[in-house]
């Protein structure tokens, strides 16, 4: 095996103790099934120089299956060093495919939870955009709480019917009117799953007809595929729609609809409180038998895919064939850090205007704009997301580029 393939990440500064049993159950019964060493503890945060961005902290990753409850997580996930903040960009609203995708689910929500004149209080806004169309479309009044809050010119519309908080959600926020909880892609980022749904089902009191909309990337997919590069440091709780749904029953609510959606990626689950407790409900012995399966199977498949990029990055090397990264954020920093790419990637591109010029985590990449691309003259150009393929293809034919396109 040659020096690229066989290279290693630098050890992690820190090792941190094992847990002491399930976040979503509480039971004794885990097992260890995946590990990453030396990965950066954020990969959407904004860095300003390659050094900076090859000194960020990392640590280890351990993922362990939940035998009793199916649910995976991070075994030794360092809570105390997470610290979000403005300094990050995780908003997908620059493209056009993704904002097909949210316009049809904020048309979606304000139809099931018929959301005309409510108070919706979204949890995990980001930069506020999902929460701003929702309301606008329906006609209510918003309340976002997210600590990477950042009001950017142009970034929403300035609706004065929202307003964010650039705080973490807590006993603070409990007393918030809600007539609709929405929560996208902040589960993941929670370790104590169960107290985290507690909190909101504090907030919403002794009320029964709030409704609770949750979005949630979909594990199995990521199982199935062997996708090494959607498993980072920042997610430490990782659900199936099974799994998903099952934690919520058990945590006190009415789980009404649970389905997969942008391409099977994402859980989309709609819920509301039950009239009382229902921890004692057991989760569903099918549901924890196929995530069994799945975890068993995992590791083979992460080494499978591993071994697919590695040649095929290599080859492009070989042949002179400059390979670029279509995608600075998450599964980028995944992806090199995992694989411990270095010169071997020649640009990482991202359309969103707040990346470019920044530095990847870990590995120093430099953020381009689509504009500069030409000038590297790829070879290969590696989509992060398949769903994004199509307008990667496009945009690169307007830029007179010729170059092989290829998606995770």
């Amino acid at each position: 095996m040659d020096d690229f393939a066989a290279r290693e990440p630098a050890p992690s500064p820190v090792r941190r103790p094992r847990t002491s049993g399930c976040p979503a159950c509480g039971s004794s019964e885990i097992e260890p099934f995946y590990r990453v060493q030396s990965i950066p503890l954020h990969s959407c945060i904004l860095l300003e120089s390659p050094e900076a961005a090859r000194a960020f902290p990392r640590r280890d990753l351990e993922l362990a299956f939940c035998d009793d409850c199916g649910f995976a997580f991070n075994v030794i996930f360092d809570a105390p060093s997470m610290a979000y903040s403005t300094n990050f960009e995780e908003s997908q609203h620059f493209s056009d495919t993704f904002n097909t995708f949210a316009r049809d689910l904020v048309r979606e929500i304000s139809e099931t939870c018929e959301a005309t004149g409510k108070q919706i209080v979204e949890i995990g806004c980001g930069k506020g955009e999902f929460l701003v169309q929702l309301c606008e479309l329906a006609g209510a009044c918003g309340i976002g709480i997210d600590p990477g809050y950042r009001a950017d010119p142009g970034r929403t519309s300035g609706a004065v019917t929202v307003r964010f908080v650039p705080e973490l959600f807590g006993p603070a926020h409990f007393d918030l009117p809600s007539d609709i909880v929405i929560c996208r892609h902040t589960l993941e980022h929670i370790p104590a799953v169960r107290s985290f749904l507690a909190a909101i089902r504090q907030m919403i009191g002794p009320r029964r007809d709030v409704q609770v909309v949750f979005e949630t990337p979909d594990f199995a997919r990521v199982l199935q595929e062997g996708a090494f590069w959607d498993v980072y440091y920042e997610h430490c709780s990782y659900f199936s729609a099974g799994t998903h749904a099952d934690l919520f029953r058990r945590e006190g609510f009415v789980v009404d609809e649970v389905k997969l959606a942008y391409g099977g990626q994402y859980i989309v689950q709609y819920a509301r409180p039950a009239a009382q407790p229902t921890r004692t409900i057991p989760p569903d012995p099918d549901v924890v038998a196929e995530m069994r399966r799945l975890v068993q199977d995992f590791p083979a498949r992460v080494r499978q895919s591993q071994r697919d990029w590695r040649d095929r990055i290599e080859a492009a090397n070989r042949s002179d064939r400059r390979v670029v990264l279509w995608g600075g954020s998450s599964k980028a920093v995944s992806l090199v850090t995992t694989l411990g790419l270095g010169a071997e990637i020649a640009a990482v591109v991202d359309i969103n205007p707040y990346k470019q010029g920044k530095f990847l985590p870990g590995s120093g990449h430099a953020v381009i704009a689509p504009e500069a691309l030409p000038e590297f003259d790829p070879g290969l150009v590696i989509v992060m997301n398949p769903l994004y393929q199509e307008e990667v293809s496009q945009r690169l034919t307007g830029l007179g580029i010729s170059a092989e396109v290829v998606a995770l």
